[in-house]
C-alpha cells in the first residue's frame, strides 16, 4: 500500500496543506488556521504528514504521533535548495515534497518534551553567559578608556554576577 502524504507548511498563524496522490504529485492545497488545522485531523484517515524541522514542529509532531500519524521533519537547511521560485507558503509546500522524494535527506527525530526543556535551558544558560561576557568586557573597555585598569573578577564583583 503507497502512503499518500499530506504536506504541511507550519506557519504562525496560518497553515498552508498540500495533499498529494499516489505518484506524490499536489492535488491541493489549502489554506487553515490553527482551529481548522486542528479540526482537519479529527476525522480524516491521514497515515503520513511531512513538515519543516522549524520553531513549532516539535509541538505538532507530538501532536500528530499522539493521533497515530507518521510526521517526518525534514531539515530546513535541505529544503531551500528545493524553491523553485519566489518564497510563500505554497510554494514551500512544493519544496517540502519534492524534498521528501529525496532519499539521501533524512528526517530529523521528534524531540520529547523533557529534551526539548533541557535543550532550552542550555540555550538560555549560554546566551546569558555571552551576553554577561559581554557587559563585563564593555564595561572594562570604558574604563581603559579613563586610564583604569579592572581585572574581570573585580567588574563581576561590582556588577554582583558571580
Amino acid at each position: 500500500m503507497h502512503t499518500t502524504p499530506e504536506v504541511l507548511d507550519l506557519v504562525k498563524s496560518v497553515f498552508q496543506r498540500a495533499v498529494t496522490e499516489g505518484a506524490w504529485r499536489v492535488t491541493e492545497h489549502h489554506r487553515l488556521t490553527r482551529i481548522q488545522f486542528e479540526r482537519w485531523f479529527v476525522d480524516r484517515n491521514v497515515s503520513l504528514v511531512i513538515v519543516e524541522a522549524c520553531g513549532s514542529a516539535h509541538h505538532w509532531a507530538r501532536w500528530l504521533n499522539s493521533r497515530g500519524i507518521e510526521v517526518h521533519r525534514l531539515p530546513a537547511a535541505c529544503i531551500r535548495a528545493y524553491v523553485k521560485r519566489n518564497k510563500t507558503d505554497a510554494v514551500d509546500v512544493c519544496a517540502l515534497l519534492e524534498a521528501a522524494r529525496c532519499a539521501d535527506i533524512a528526517p530529523v527525530k521528534v524531540k520529547s518534551i523533557e529534551q526539548q526543556a533541557l535543550q532550552g535551558l542550555h540555550r538560555t544558560r549560554s546566551l546569558w553567559m555571552g551576553t554577561r561576557t559581554s557587559r563585563i568586557n564593555a564595561l572594562r573597555g570604558f574604563c581603559r578608556e579613563f586610564g583604569i585598569s579592572a581585572a574581570a573578577w573585580l567588574i563581576r564583583t561590582l556588577l554582583f554576577l558571580h
